[in-house]
């Protein structure tokens, strides 16, 4: 059994460079994979491996930055290794957004969370916005919520602009991060009643039963897992190898899907010689199966 713990935290941070070759050491030597986002306004990641080994990272993350915890974290288990590689990037933001924030701003930030997020959502008044990329809002959402609709984070502070000042809004996205920047660029520029989900999404499907969920289907996250339910449960949701876009158990039932070539929707923008291409690979990795073989192509799950 796998864990997976996903965190953040809004801090100034130094020596970036000294860090990265610390935590790059450490994950390796520890056999954690996953990602971990190093910036000067402070760090993010999702990481996964055995428990004990995770804890390790943790503790020696915290000791470095002389954390007490994290701004949030979630944690889930899998029966697999979701991630291929273990990397640790620095990078301007800790989520690119195009708005660097002072931590201490962060403090002014208002968090909902469990029966009280389900009263704000479910006020007509309240403007519900999924933060996410519409594919992953797909996959699942909030009910009454609505999706700007947009491919780059970086766009989301054009589409805030739009929005009415006067109305109360409820944002939310998978973890927790990308609202924390969103609620401060909104308060700067005039809105007074801004709240975010705490935790995000994961830690709401953690901790709200099935029957008080206000969440419809499943939701998207961005390793080999590729969704959860309820209790942050495997998900029923695949990738496409074609496109590499998400596709349902209902969506595998289509002529248009083919194991390790198209799903419906890439099926007519592919050429003959991509799929092609595909089933080649496709049929490289069952003869590898077939003889016990581990093609790196191949899926952990």
């Amino acid at each position: 059994m796998y864990t997976i713990f996903g965190f953040y935290k809004f801090k100034k941070i130094k020596f970036l460079k000294k860090y990265k070759a610390l935590f790059q050491k450490e994950i390796f030597k520890n056999n954690v994979r996953g990602t971990i986002i190093l910036s000067a306004e402070g760090i993010n990641g999702t990481i996964a491996g055995k428990k004990d080994d995770i804890s390790k990272i943790i503790k020696i993350i915290k000791r470095q930055y002389r954390l007490k915890d994290f701004d949030s974290k979630n944690i889930s288990e899998s029966l697999f290794q979701p991630f291929h590689k273990g990397k640790i990037k620095i990078k301007n933001e800790v989520v690119p957004l195009g708005l660097k924030i002072n931590p201490k701003n962060k403090k002014l930030n208002r968090y909902v969370s469990g029966k009280s997020w389900n009263k704000l959502i479910s006020n007509k008044e309240t403007l519900v916005v999924d933060a996410r990329k519409p594919f992953e809002y797909d996959v699942g959402t909030f009910k009454n919520s609505i999706n700007p609709n947009i491919q780059n984070f970086r766009d989301f502070p054009k589409y805030l602009k739009k929005v009415d000042k006067a109305k109360p809004v409820a944002m939310f996205c998978t973890g927790g991060i990308r609202c924390e920047k969103a609620s401060i660029f909104l308060k700067r520029k005039g809105f007074k009643n801004v709240f975010q989900l705490k935790g995000g999404i994961l830690n709401y499907l953690k901790k709200t039963e099935r029957k008080d969920s206000l969440w419809k289907g499943e939701c998207f996250v961005f390793d080999n897992r590729v969704s959860l339910k309820h209790k942050l449960k495997q998900g029923t949701y695949s990738v496409c190898s074609g496109c590499r876009m998400t596709f349902s158990i209902k969506d595998k039932k289509s002529y248009k899907y083919e194991e390790g070539v198209s799903c419906p929707r890439c099926y007519d923008t592919l050429s003959n010689s991509q799929k092609t291409r595909f089933r080649m690979r496709q049929n490289q990795i069952n003869l590898a199966k077939k003889d016990g073989r581990k093609h790196k192509f191949q899926k952990e799950y």
